[in-house]
């Protein structure tokens, strides 16, 4: 089950999924690719045989991934996802979604098991078929901060550039204002960009975005991969993350802070955590490994695909500084893992038609500087998920688990 989603399933009565459909001839044996090995078969005497897929994924680290969201806020499963990657390559480790499905179910010979599986998915308003770490694509709140800071970084502004410290803002030609999340103080007056990206204040922000201008902020999102694509051959269908409409200073405003039209998904918000890791180069994300004959020759092996430079190795530098205060601030007393250096981010997006009335979504990215393992964290909804859990509460401690797992600890 908690490899449902990506994985999928091939079943006689509800068709394909997943890396089941992607991947459906060579694992079936009719891919070209593997004509020479029907041939050697059928002049032998033996039955044609398929090939095989081998995935990327961490199998310890999926099942933490998957166990954690099932725990949630200590009152049952949440709707989110988590997807974990190595930054060097872009190997996806852990791609985790709830609520899930039970593969084998629907792939069962027994039509009454099938039937009952589809019955129970069918009942479910969360989509247990959707692969949330990939197909849903969320406005990312203040982790969108990490790439409105780099390209502050890239006109100039260091960590101890002084910023606004004020709880509120105008919206530039507008007459609303913008507070700090919940109404919160950001020191008051005039305070250094390395506080107010601890502190995640919306208002330094918001005001450096216009310092930052539309066109140097796109260029930025679209070197992270906040582009308006998705990755081609990933094996799994993947909802493209991009800016949306941005058509004017309020709008380049609230973008900033990962509102408006900003839309992630998880494994791309993970690769914004990969790519700081990296020293500022973003690779391509990667889920399958290899293609092996049924004699288990490779077919096709795994080669890293670099996306291009982010960031100079001195600017990736400075935003891992910045994202290992920012850990410390919200991991408060011993919420990180001991002896571990984390860099994060939180996040906390407002979303809906009157958003006082929802609940939010909320994030946690975060790497392990020197370890080459990041990881993205979404909550989307669930029990004990109100409307004062922000990315700090849930999120974050799903992330430093499957972090934990993915550097051999318990879990």
């Amino acid at each position: 089950v908690a490899f449902g989603p990506t994985v999928g399933y091939y079943s006689l009565q509800f068709a394909t999924s997943g890396i089941e459909q992607s991947q459906d001839a060579f694992l079936s044996g009719s891919d070209p690719r593997l004509l020479s090995q029907r041939i050697s078969g059928l002049i032998s005497g033996r039955t044609p045989q398929g090939g095989s897929v081998e995935l990327t994924l961490d199998p310890v680290a999926q099942e933490v991934a998957y166990s954690a969201l099932q725990r949630g806020a200590g009152q049952g499963p949440v709707v989110g996802s988590v997807a974990a990657v190595r930054p060097s390559t872009g190997e996806v480790l852990a791609l985790a979604s709830s609520p899930s499905f039970d593969p084998n179910s629907l792939s069962s010979q027994e039509q009454t098991v099938r039937a009952q599986e589809m019955a129970r998915i069918e009942q479910s308003p969360d989509r247990p078929l959707l692969n949330h770490a990939t197909q849903q694509s969320l406005p990312p709140g203040s982790t969108m901060k990490v790439i409105t800071t780099a390209a502050a970084l890239e006109q100039g502004v260091g960590p101890d550039t002084p910023v606004s410290g004020a709880d509120r803002t105008l919206l530039p030609g507008t007459a609303t204002y913008l507070e700090n999340y919940a109404g919160q103080s950001c020191g008051g007056g005039t305070v250094t960009l390395r506080t107010a990206f601890e502190l995640s204040c919306n208002v330094p922000f918001v005001e450096l975005s216009q310092q930052i201008g539309a066109e140097a902020f796109t260029e930025m999102s679209e070197k992270f991969g906040v582009d308006g694509t998705r990755p081609e051959d990933f094996g799994i269908p993947v909802a493209p993350s991009g800016l949306g409409q941005m058509e004017d200073a309020a709008q380049l405003a609230m973008s900033s802070i990962g509102q408006s039209d900003v839309r992630m998904t998880t494994l791309q918000n993970a690769m914004v955590a990969a790519t700081v890791s990296n020293g500022g180069v973003r690779m391509e994300p990667q889920l399958i490994r290899s293609l092996t004959a049924p004699d288990l020759s490779v077919v096709e092996g795994f080669t890293p695909e670099d996306d291009g430079r982010a960031l100079t190795d001195e600017q990736a530098g400075t935003l891992t500084e910045l994202m290992v205060g920012a850990e410390a601030n919200a991991a408060g007393s011993g919420g990180s893992i001991p002896g571990v250096t984390i860099a994060s981010k939180t996040g906390t997006a407002e979303h809906g038609v009157d958003s006082s009335d929802s609940i939010p979504y909320t994030w946690y990215i975060a790497f392990v500087p020197g370890q080459d393992v990041a990881v993205a964290v979404a909550i989307e909804s669930g029990p004990g998920i109100t409307r004062d859990t922000v990315g700090s509460t849930y999120a974050a401690p799903i992330g430093r688990e499957v972090l934990g797992a993915l550097l051999g600890g318990p879990g």
